[in-house]
């Protein structure tokens, strides 16, 4: 029996043994690590190379087995996602076996061919690039009130986009970047100056509540850290009507070193006929309100189904004190599926969950978002559990948004999506 236990121990340890970085490990680091680490990206260091990643071997092993990388907290048991950055059990021990062994380099003969990318961009080569015209000047501290840069679009014809990019050029100060679609003859934002970054006064929550949503403009992508460009199918885009101005909100926080931040948008045209217009949605509850000391409080926003659409992705948006999200539908039987759920909340790693099988609903259907957090003094990113916590814009207060990508019939648009079908009339 003992013979048994030590040819067992050493068939194992011969394996781990033969763990090499371009047979074994590169794989794992191209399709789950390199889209951030590589240069221009928000990883801290690039992995493309042997000699990048063998200093960094002894990290890596920690932060797969801590669960810190890659970043995906979707809890597996729900729902299943194109985007999926998790690593297998099997992708782990090889990681962790290339660590324990030296972190041999191998026989490059055996390396996969390398994966290319778009200098710059996650993108395919935009057709067109939009920037903010002026760099805005970040202070190293104190508050920044959300600044908003409207960019004239020029177009003189209706533009359907098929895939979109925000590249913030100082990610360590922009929380986070929306693209609204301001359409003409919208008064939203009137006085703002063209290129000039402006920050509207308001005299009322409403106001400001208003401001934050985009006045009524349709969203036209959202930059958090961690999440994803925007790519879809041939056939499938959304619309930018001519006449249109982008509207960059920027949330920039404030990390100690002042700095610019000139934040740019690349576009690329649906080049086929369009069969589904893209639209972003969501639900929010503006109305929450978390006591002091609260280790567990949570909230829900619906988002009913008025029109038969597709959800393609899920986006949920919580602060620091944010614990917990789970999106969950509501079929007009009564009969609930959960589509997603994270048991853990970083503000830093917001990131985008994209179906596997897009999702169709039709009406009388909803959508829940619940969101739990906690203000107690066990949270270590909370900034004050002494204080009871309310919607707003910057980090230390709260949101509770449960954004949606869909897919609908090009007829409709965010407004006449969410209002209710016309009533149908039989024959008299």
């Amino acid at each position: 029996m003992l013979n048994r236990i030590l040819f067992f121990a050493f068939v194992t340890v011969a394996s781990a043994a033969d763990v090499t970085y371009y047979k074994d490990v590169l794989p794992v680091l191209q399709n789950h690590c390199q889209e951030c680490h590589r240069p221009g990206e928000i990883g801290p260091m690039p992995l493309l190379t042997y000699q990048q990643a063998r200093p960094w071997a002894k990290a890596i092993k920690t932060a797969v087995l801590t669960g810190k990388m890659p970043p995906w907290p979707a809890d597996p048991h729900f729902g299943k996602f194109a985007n999926d950055r998790s690593l297998s059990k099997a992708q782990i021990d090889t990681l962790v076996a290339w660590a324990d062994t030296n972190a041999l380099e191998g026989n490059a003969s055996d390396a996969p061919k390398p994966r290319t990318w778009t200098e710059g961009w996650n993108i395919p080569k935009p057709d067109r690039v939009i920037e903010m015209p002026q760099a805005f000047s970040m202070p190293g501290a104190g508050t920044v009130e959300y600044q908003y840069i409207v960019v004239p679009s020029g177009l003189t014809e209706d533009k359907w986009i098929q895939a979109v990019e925000v590249r913030p050029s100082n990610r360590g100060v922009v929380h986070h970047a929306v693209v609204y679609l301001r359409e003409p003859g919208s008064q939203w934002l009137k006085d703002a100056k063209p290129g000039v970054a402006f920050a509207p006064s308001v005299s009322t929550d409403r106001e400001r509540f208003v401001n934050t949503q985009g006045g009524g403009s349709e969203v036209l992508t959202v930059y958090t850290p961690g999440t994803e460009p925007d790519m879809w199918k041939p056939g499938q885009a959304k619309l930018i009507k001519a006449g249109t101005d982008f509207i960059f909100q920027m949330h920039y926080t404030a990390n100690g070193k002042a700095g610019p931040d000139q934040t740019r948008v690349g576009l690329v045209y649906a080049k086929e006929p369009i069969k589904e217009r893209i639209l972003t949605i969501g639900a929010l509850n503006n109305r929450i309100k978390i006591p002091a000391g609260d280790p567990n409080y949570s909230a829900e926003a619906i988002t009913p189904v008025n029109n038969a659409f597709t959800i393609l992705s899920l986006s949920p948006h919580m602060h620091l004190r944010g614990k917990a999200f789970q999106y969950d539908v509501i079929y007009p039987d009564g009969k609930t599926e959960t589509l997603l759920k994270l048991n853990t909340w970083d503000l830093y790693w917001q990131l985008s969950y994209k179906l596997a099988e897009p999702l169709a609903l039709t009406p009388g259907t909803r959508v829940k978002s619940t969101g739990w957090w906690d203000n107690s003094a066990n949270n270590r990113a909370n900034p004050d559990p002494k204080v009871d916590v309310v919607w707003g814009e910057q980090s230390w207060e709260e949101m509770l948004v449960g954004f949606m990508t869909v897919a609908t019939d090009p007829k409709f648009d965010m407004r006449s999506l969410m209002r209710p079908a016309a009533a149908v009339q039989g024959p008299r």
